[in-house]
């Protein structure tokens, strides 16, 4: 009797399975690793560029000036920065980022309000007056400025609004005036600290540094909000 032949089925082989490990060896790297590639990409660019403002000034660094720094095409910039100008737009970004974070810092404390305005305008001003270039640039091109810049709404109102809380925590302790609503007195108080910087920032040989400026302009306000 003749044998018959074992039916063929389309299950892997040994040489089958290999293959597969192979081709899922070669496949491309996981998203998030990805992602965080980019990320450190952006952070050195945004690191070397910042690093040549403060050095040469920003009107005197070129994009050729970071990418030559950083050893990296044109190309490879712009893929992360459409411009020069977003550059410093993300700082701004940044900028308001950590602002909140020292108001969030405050608002953790038992110093009267007084104290944390006091504490959180003069960290503004030493960081300002040490970057002097860098700010200086950032504050006339407008980089800060979310009308100029709509993608900074969100974090500047996320400033503002923890300076409100800042105030709103005055009112109920006694120590801040009820006579205007607290967004008022927000508003207040940043105008005042924003025309004292763009003032210094056009005015560098004046003779009082911006941290001095900064802590007359919170002592006028101060005066202002007493009960």
């Amino acid at each position: 009797m003749a044998r018959t032949k074992p039916a063929r089925t389309n299950s892997p082989t040994v040489s089958d399975h290999s293959n597969g490990n192979r081709r899922k060896s070669e496949s491309p790297e996981p998203s998030g690793l990805r992602e965080r590639k980019k990320a450190r990409v952006r952070q050195d660019i945004l690191k070397a560029a910042v690093k040549l403002f403060r050095k040469h000034g920003y009107e005197d660094t070129r994009v050729d000036d970071i990418v030559q720094a950083l050893e990296i095409s044109q190309p490879t910039f712009f893929r992360y920065f459409p411009s020069k100008d977003a550059v410093l737009r993300e700082v701004g970004r940044r900028a308001f980022a950590r602002q909140a974070e020292i108001l969030k810092s405050e608002l953790s404390t038992e110093a009267s309000t007084a104290e944390r305005l006091r504490r959180f305008y003069e960290s503004l001003a030493e960081v300002t007056e040490v970057g002097r270039p860098l700010w200086q640039a950032v504050i006339l091109a407008g980089a800060m400025d979310p009308v100029r810049s709509p993608e900074l709404r969100g974090p500047e109102e996320a400033t503002v609004n923890l300076l409100r809380e800042i105030l709103a925590e005055g009112q109920k302790r006694g120590d801040v005036t009820k006579a205007f609503p607290v967004v008022h007195l927000a508003e207040f108080m940043e105008g005042l600290f924003n025309t004292v910087v763009r003032q210094w920032a056009v005015d560098l040989t004046g003779p009082h540094k911006l941290s001095e400026r900064a802590r007359n302009a919170v002592e006028f306000f101060l005066r202002g909000v007493q009960p």
